[in-house]
C-alpha cells in the first residue's frame, strides 16, 4: 500500500509537468483526486493493525488512481506534450510505476503475496526481498553476497540482488584460491548450506578435507580428538563470521546509503578492499615493531589458518 502511495504521487507529479505545455491549449487540468487518494490511503495507513479486507480494499483505491493517472499521462501525450519535459531520472520512475502497477494488478487479482522481480521499492527497483528466516527478521533487503577468508584476508567472490543459493559457489571459489596461490587449500572449512553431496564429492576427489559432520546418522560415540578436531574447525570458520561483523559494525557494510545497483556494489567491494587494507596495515605495523624491539619472537604472528579456506555468505 505504501509503494502504491509513492508511485501515485509521483503520476501526479508527472501530470503537473506535462500540464504545464498544454497550458493554454486544454480548458481544464486532468483531475487526479489526490486529496481524496491521500485520505483514503491515511485512513488504513494511520491504524495500528488494520484488518485484511480494510488493506486489500485500500490497494484496490490505489491502484484505481494509479489507472487513472496513466491513463491521463497517455492522453497528454496523445495531445502535444512531449516526454523530454521529464527528467531522465523522472522517465526511469514512470516505467518503474507502469511496472508496479502491472504487478501490484496482478497480485490483487490473484490473490497472491509474491510475483518473479517483484519491486519493492520506487526509488530502487533492482533490490528483491530474500527470505533469510532469522529471529526478528525473516526477510531482508540488499544486495547478497558470498565471501571467502584465509591468511587473514577477505575476499568478494559473488554479489548479487537476487537470492541465490551460495552452495554453488563453493567451486570457482576453491578454483579461484588454487588460482591465487598456486595449490588447492587442505581443507574447507564452510557453513552447513555448502555441506551438500556434490561438493563434499568435489573436494573428496581433489583432496580438500570439507568441515563439519559426514552426512547420515550421527555417530553414538564421538572421540575426544574428533570432538577436538570439530571445535578447531568451527574457531577458524567463525573468522569469515567475524569479518562480516567487522565490516558491519567497523565499515558501514550495513548501512550502505547509494541508491544505483552500481553504486552500491562499489560501495561494499570498496568496504571488502578498506578491511583488506587494513588487515595488511596492521602487520606491516607488527613488522615494524619487531625490526624496533630487536625480538623475534613478535615476528610469529602467521598461523595453520594459512592453508585453510573459510566461506560464507
Amino acid at each position: 500500500m505504501e509503494l502504491l502511495n509513492q508511485a501515485r504521487k509521483h503520476t501526479e507529479r508527472i501530470i503537473d509537468l506535462l500540464y504545464e505545455e498544454l497550458k493554454g491549449t486544454l480548458e481544464k487540468k486532468p483531475r487526479t483526486y489526490r486529496e481524496k487518494a491521500r485520505k483514503d490511503y491515511l485512513e488504513v495507513a494511520k491504524k495500528r493493525r488494520p484488518s485484511q479486507n480494510e488493506k486489500r480494499k485500500a490497494i484496490k483505491k490505489q491502484l484505481q488512481y494509479i489507472k487513472r493517472n496513466l491513463a491521463h499521462i497517455n492522453q497528454l501525450i496523445n495531445m502535444g506534450s512531449s516526454l523530454e519535459k521529464l527528467t531522465d531520472r523522472q522517465y526511469e520512475m514512470l516505467l518503474v510505476v507502469s511496472e508496479i502497477y502491472r504487478q501490484q494488478l496482478w497480485l490483487y487479482e490473484n490473490q497472491k503475496q509474491s510475483i518473479d522481480d517483484r519491486i519493492v521499492s520506487l526509488t530502487q527497483p533492482h533490490i528483491r526481498p530474500i527470505v533469510r528466516g532469522k529471529a526478528g527478521k525473516t526477510v531482508e533487503f540488499g544486495a547478497k553476497l558470498s565471501a571467502s577468508y584465509f591468511d587473514g584476508y577477505v575476499f568478494l567472490d559473488h554479489v548479487s540482488w537476487d537470492n541465490f543459493n551460495e552452495s554453488g559457489d563453493l567451486k570457482a571459489q576453491v578454483e579461484a584460491y588454487k588460482n591465487y596461490t598456486g595449490y588447492y587449500p587442505e581443507s574447507v572449512h564452510v557453513d552447513k548450506i555448502y555441506r551438500t553431496r556434490e561438493n563434499r564429492a568435489w573436494c573428496k576427489e581433489r583432496g580438500i578435507v570439507m568441515s563439519g559432520p559426514a552426512l547420515g546418522r550421527p555417530k553414538a560415540n564421538v572421540s575426544k580428538e574428533e570432538k577436538k578436531q570439530a571445535l578447531e574447525s568451527e574457531r577458524i570458520r567463525n573468522s569469515i563470521e567475524g569479518k562480516f561483523g567487522q565490516g558491519k559494525r567497523r565499515f558501514s557494510l550495513n548501512r550502505v546509503m547509494a541508491k544505483l545497483p552500481h553504486t552500491s556494489l562499489t560501495a561494499i567491494a570498496i568496504t571488502f578492499l578498506v578491511m583488506n587494507l587494513s588487515t595488511h596495515l596492521s602487520r606491516v605495523f607488527y613488522a615494524f615493531l619487531c625490526l624496533f624491539f630487536k625480538n623475534r619472537s613478535f615476528l610469529e604472528f602467521k598461523t595453520t589458518e594459512t592453508y585453510s579456506l573459510a566461506i560464507d555468505r
